[in-house]
């Protein structure tokens, strides 16, 4: 009876704990740059004539070809392999509709204790998602206009209306498309990304 007991105590305390990790990040230890990470991320930025992080730097993902563009400016530096939200065909236009966005965005935060290693958040929703959610009667007017507030001052804009949030960068792996819509890396190339763009940096996402 008492192993019975113990064993039941042992699997829910891990339980709890697994729980805590995944919904509370400050659970996680934050990640601190190693020195092969500085070293991968100083090298592209040297190939380009740069510094850490890039001064324009800005990405342009190609959803298609499932790459990842990183440019200087107008200067392309590297091209990354990405993996997509599990719906990669469409355009996300609502919460677990498993879409990657389209359109331009901005890294508007940047978590060093994500579950998935690093997490670099894009500013979905923008005020043209924003516009076709009130259209489809997803958001009302008051929510639109924090939208286009936060669009317009390049903050985070709200992540829970139906639209959906908390899209962005982060690592895991491109074996297949897995993502509730963001866009995945590998973890060494998530760390280059999120030594080498700044908050603000440009995300121009295509079909």
């Amino acid at each position: 009876m008492a192993f019975y007991l113990i064993a039941s105590l042992t699997i829910i305390a891990i339980g709890v704990a697994a729980l805590l990790w995944l919904y509370n990040p400050w659970i996680r230890r934050p990640w601190l740059p190693t020195g092969e990470a500085l070293g991968r991320a100083g090298r592209v930025v040297r190939e380009a004539g740069g510094r850490i992080p890039l001064e324009r730097g800005r990405v342009v993902v190609r959803k298609a070809e499932r790459a990842l563009d990183l440019f200087d400016g107008d200067r392309p530096i590297k091209t990354y392999r990405i993996a997509l939200g599990t719906n990669p065909g469409d355009a996300k236009r609502k919460e677990g509709d498993g879409c990657t966005p389209e359109g331009a965005y901005t890294i508007c935060t940047k978590n060093e204790r994500s579950r998935f290693h690093l997490f670099l958040g894009i500013s979905y929703p923008n005020v043209e998602d924003a516009d076709r959610g009130l259209r489809a009667g997803l958001i009302t007017r008051a929510q639109h206009r924090t939208i286009a507030e936060a669009t317009e001052a390049r903050r985070r804009p709200p992540w829970d209306t139906r639209l959906g949030g908390e899209i962005g960068l982060h690592g895991g792996g491109t074996g297949s498309d897995w993502t509730r819509g963001c866009i995945a890396l590998s973890d060494r190339d998530t760390e280059e990304l999120f030594l080498l763009l700044d908050l603000g940096a440009e995300v121009i996402i295509e079909p």
